[in-house]
């Protein structure tokens, strides 16, 4: 597709039971998601090539905010415009916001989910389809020698140094030696072409209301106590402040939270607990700090306005920065930067690939094995992921079950 062209319109309606999907069944915290998002809409789907996919989860990795939830938010919006854009938010948000909001109102919907064994395997699924995003991927960013190169050593440095915005400078250095060494030929054909939906004046519309809204909502807060204005200057600024995903901006909420008296320490860790244990984003938690930190009664508007508050910054960055991130990656010498900063993508999941994903699910050989058989089902058989998912659950419950 030439850079002119423009893709298939989808109906919001058909993004919406896509990522609804998506929100039930996507375990394993944000770099699976991400696989989970390949297989869906590269793979199965092909409304995105390699490149135009790994383009999205470059952008949404400079951005802070929730990365994968970014990625679809970017996917809704370049498939559907905002409102597409919007069904792909709520379709993979609002499973795992409404299962954290029941909690606080003490409903262990996950039943006693850190040694039930069902977890345990979905992790060992998350495991599979990384690794199979990381390959395929791989092949299709990494063709020579110099890219694969790049690729492991920007690996190497997030597992061996992994400092402060570590995945902003391997994006950086990636694009430094793209320019550098890369020939436009070398980096590939021109990238396909997808509809932005938003145009520049919009953009920067957006980018200033995102500016006003941090800077104009602490001042709203010092001449009041009303706690929804609390909560959602609170949430805003974590969420528009944050970069690395949702392991990365739970210790900053409770440096925020607890400390307000919002929320005890116990309560947090309780919630910390069920997020573990549930699909889609881990930002979603702000729905149950804010179900918990309400007065009797208002816990559903206060859970609300926290969820959309952590969300803030994806709605409004993201399509703030694609019409130019688009016009970007058309140019030729910025293809050439894309070259490189694809391949450092491909080494930011493969360092994840390892750690936390393969660290935090693989324990003993039967783990090994289970993760084994999860990518032969997806990568050979063909398997939908979520019926992998659903026969790695029941793996995982048998085998707590029996003892193994």
């Amino acid at each position: 597709m030439s850079a002119g062209e423009t893709t298939e319109r989808r109906s919001w309606v058909e993004i919406l039971l896509v990522f609804l999907r998506l929100g039930c069944t996507s375990f394993g915290g944000p770099v699976a998601h991400i696989g989970y998002f390949r297989e869906e809409f590269v793979n199965r789907r092909k409304w995105l090539d390699d490149r135009a996919y790994a383009d999205l989860v470059a952008l949404c990795q400079f951005l802070p905010g929730p990365a994968s939830s970014q990625v679809g938010f970017s996917i809704g919006l370049t498939q559907g415009g905002p409102l597409g854009a919007l069904a792909a938010w709520a379709g993979f948000t609002l499973p795992s916001a409404i299962l954290l909001a029941a909690f606080a109102y003490g409903v262990d919907i996950a039943g006693g989910a850190e040694g039930a064994g069902w977890l345990h395997g979905l992790k060992l699924v998350a495991v599979a389809v990384v690794a199979q995003a990381a390959l395929q991927m791989g092949r299709s960013l990494c063709p020579d020698a110099p890219r694969a190169t790049l690729a492991v050593l920007a690996a190497a440095f997030m597992l061996v140094a992994a400092p402060a915005y570590g995945q902003l400078l391997v994006i950086l250095a990636g694009g430094i030696f793209g320019l550098l060494a890369l020939k436009q030929d070398e980096a590939g054909e021109t990238p396909a072409a997808y509809e932005t939906r938003v145009g520049p004046r919009t953009a920067l519309v957006l980018l200033v209301l995102f500016v006003l809204l941090l800077v104009g909502l602490p001042l709203i807060v010092a001449g009041t106590d009303n706690l929804g204005i609390r909560i959602a200057d609170t949430f805003y600024r974590v969420g528009a402040l944050v970069f690395g995903g949702g392991h990365v901006v739970l210790p900053l909420l409770e440096a925020e939270i607890v400390p307000q008296g919002l929320v005890d320490r116990d309560t947090f860790l309780a919630g910390y607990g069920m997020a573990q244990a549930i699909p889609g984003p881990l930002f979603t938690f702000a729905a149950y700090l804010g179900a918990a930190a309400a007065p009797e009664g208002s816990e559903i508007a206060v859970a609300a306005t926290a969820l959309v508050a952590i969300f803030g910054s994806t709605f409004l960055l993201v399509p703030a920065a694609l019409p130019f991130w688009a016009k970007l990656r058309a140019n030729r010498r910025a293809q050439s930067a894309l070259g490189g900063v694809n391949a450092a993508v491909v080494g930011l999941i493969l360092a994840a690939l390892y750690d936390p994903v393969f660290t935090g699910a693989v324990a003993a050989p039967v783990d090994f094995a289970l993760v084994a058989l999860a990518y032969l089902a997806l990568a050979i058989w063909k398997l939908p992921p979520w019926f992998v998912v659903l026969l790695g659950a029941i793996a995982g419950w048998l085998l707590h079950f029996s003892g193994v």
